[in-house]
């Protein structure tokens, strides 16, 4: 079982294992928790300029004011970013008692929940998608249910709005209650869908734009949403020369360096750049439900562009965890990679 798929409810994530000694290591805590306090922060304001119409913290630096309220909001907007990283330090000092290893852990077990809650809300969407889709196709909602809903379930920004939010929803109750994540799950359902195309094109003649559409949706999920368990299991691609003679310690360094200077600062950026603006390519198409051209595909295009915020969100959350656990190496703490032979034994 890996740390990703081990959380219980209601419990702190704490190896019960000595985990090393918790002298000194009160800095990097701060800078870890204060990291996520602060991509926490910007994505509650990311929602308060563009879905509430507030005017975001760029007037008190001299730059544009997002909506028409009162630019006194935007002091509150910038009080949240100190709160969120009070908030963090206080909870750092209060579980003093907390070594490296296990707020990793403890990290790693957040990301999961919200990496399975983005599982099931895929498989959720595009199964309901693709039945409406294909009741729509072949001339079966009205039928169903009636003329007006037919008609409304047509809109994007209604399908969105009342059929695919509360799905969403409903994943992350889901994702309390199960510990799987999915990836084994989702890669077989991808199969199925492309056999479903191939079956229904040469055998039955029958192809439809929202097939296609189901297994770029799925496609799209799989490689972004796992990329987050890939780096816990280390197995993304590394271009190993030196890496591999190093003293654990010395890896510790490079991972440690690595996951600030290379990890962090790509998904911040993918973040600013994606969610820096009404019109970027992140807020954009979920603002509007952008769908594609097909009359009846997938409304789901406006998902995939929010995908690219779950993976930079997922991501800089592990390289976080990522770096507790280097720092954790560099000191000699026990329960490393090394000492137990993979590092997300639990």
């Amino acid at each position: 079982m890996t740390a990703l798929d081990n959380v219980q409810d209601g419990a702190p994530a704490v190896n019960s294992g000595p985990t090393g000694s918790t002298k000194g290591i009160l800095p990097f805590r701060v800078f870890g928790w204060s990291v996520l306090a602060v991509m926490a922060a910007f994505l509650l304001n990311n929602y308060l300029n563009y879905w509430q119409d507030l005017p975001g913290i760029a007037p008190i630096f001299g730059g544009v004011a997002n909506g028409s309220m009162s630019i006194a909001w935007s002091w509150v907007q910038l009080a949240l970013y100190v709160l969120f990283v009070v908030l963090a330090c206080a909870y750092v000092i209060r579980s003093s008692h907390v070594t490296l290893r296990q707020d990793s852990k403890r990290i790693s077990d957040l990301n999961a929940y919200l990496i399975r809650a983005a599982f099931f809300a895929v498989v959720l969407v595009g199964v309901t998608d693709a039945i409406i889709s294909f009741l729509r196709v072949e001339d079966l909602l009205a039928s169903l249910v009636g003329e007006q809903l037919s008609d409304e379930l047509g809109l994007a920004r209604f399908r969105g709005a009342n059929v695919h939010m509360p799905l969403i929803a409903v994943s992350f109750v889901i994702a309390a209650f199960t510990r799987t994540l999915g990836f084994t799950w989702l890669a077989l359902l991808v199969v199925a869908a492309e056999l479903g195309i191939v079956l229904g094109r040469f055998i039955f003649s029958y192809e439809q734009s929202f097939l296609a559409d189901l297994v770029r949706f799925w496609y799209a999920a799989l490689f972004l949403f796992a990329s987050a368990y890939t780096l816990l299991e280390d197995g993304h691609v590394r271009v190993d020369v030196f890496y591999a003679g190093l003293s654990e310690k010395a890896q510790g360094y490079v991972n440690a360096v690595g996951a600030v200077v290379l990890g962090m600062s790509l998904c911040i950026v993918v973040m600013v750049i994606g969610m820096g603006g009404k019109q970027n390519i992140i807020n954009s198409p979920i603002l509007t439900y952008e769908v594609t051209q097909a009359n009846f595909g997938l409304y789901v295009k406006y998902l995939m562009a929010g995908f690219l915020g779950v993976f930079a969100v997922t991501m800089l959350i592990q390289f976080v965890s990522f770096f507790l656990s280097a720092i954790a190496d560099i000191r000699g703490d026990s329960g490393g990679r090394h000492a137990e032979g993979h590092v997300a034994v639990a």
